[in-house]
């Protein structure tokens, strides 16, 4: 059994808090003013407590089959789930992440140091600053998982972002981005209809539940110009333990709808979640 401690800090954010699993050892909880960020398990960094989480390794995954050494940027960094999974299954990979909350990245380094060797430099940094100084054409895989609080900020929901993302990733590269809504909707529309403008393939992975207005939850954005393995991406989020589903062509575009594409003039954060869509107590 867990024996250690929680600790309660002030970061940037807000007020971070890293919980330990009580049945796992070395396993923490990272939330900031209660909303979950992060889940790690450091002795077992294959391990994803979150579903959005195991999707976006998916679509990596995917992304970055037969790539020597990959490159693979995270815009976003809170506990350093996904980078520490991906340092574990690939570790040729060069892994930057980008992470604007200094105090959270000071409290992640002091207790739950990232082990020696990993290929992950850590970036103090706002993501979209340090995107548009990127050099271009560097990454395989870019990933967005960047939430202030539980709400992505808006000027990284804009197609002004939208193309610097597109410009720091390789001709066949992959942009993947955890975003959060519910029914109607207008939000992750309008982030369907922006990506539309910049790449040519687009997919949406989502529960049945969230799709269908049902319930509001986390959908990851998957936006590339070479084609997308719909059929494999299909078959490993419905084998998941909350099984998903992967929108595509036709039925994707029929959900975008009329939706526009936001630029940075009228961009606008993600809508709040009801109360404890996502908290924690």
């Amino acid at each position: 059994m867990n024996e250690q401690i929680p600790v309660l800090r002030d970061v940037d954010g807000g007020t971070a808090k890293l919980m330990p699993d009580v049945d796992r050892d070395r396993a923490w909880l990272l939330t900031v003013d209660d909303a979950p960020q992060s889940y790690v398990d450091l002795d077992e960094p294959t391990h994803l407590e979150f579903e959005y989480a195991r999707r976006l390794a998916h679509v990596v995954d995917r992304a970055t089959d037969g790539a020597a050494a990959p490159s693979v940027v995270h815009l976003g960094g809170g506990a350093l789930a996904l980078p520490r999974r991906m340092a574990a299954v690939r570790p040729d990979a060069r892994q930057h992440v980008v992470e604007a909350d200094r105090g959270l990245v000071a409290l992640v380094a002091e207790h739950l140091p990232l082990p020696p060797g990993s290929g992950i430099t850590v970036h103090a940094a706002d993501a979209r600053t340090w995107l548009e100084e990127a050099p271009a054409g560097s990454a395989d895989v870019v990933i967005g998982d960047v939430f202030g609080g539980s709400r992505v900020p808006a000027h990284l929901t804009s197609l002004e972002y939208a193309r610097a993302v597109e410009r720091v990733l390789r001709a066949d590269g992959t942009y993947a981005a955890n975003l959060a809504d519910g029914a109607p909707f207008a939000f992750l529309r309008s982030q369907l209809a922006t990506y539309a403008e910049v790449f040519t393939e687009l997919a949406l992975i989502a529960e049945p539940a969230v799709l269908r207005g049902r319930r509001f939850g986390n959908a990851v954005l998957v936006a590339s110009h070479e084609p997308i393995d719909v059929a494999r991406l299909t078959r490993l989020v419905a084998a998941d333990a909350f099984p998903a589903r992967v929108e595509y062509g036709e039925a994707l575009a029929r959900f975008t709808g009329d939706a526009r594409p936001v630029h940075d003039t009228d961009a606008v954060a993600s809508p709040p979640p009801p109360d404890g869509a996502f908290s924690v107590g």
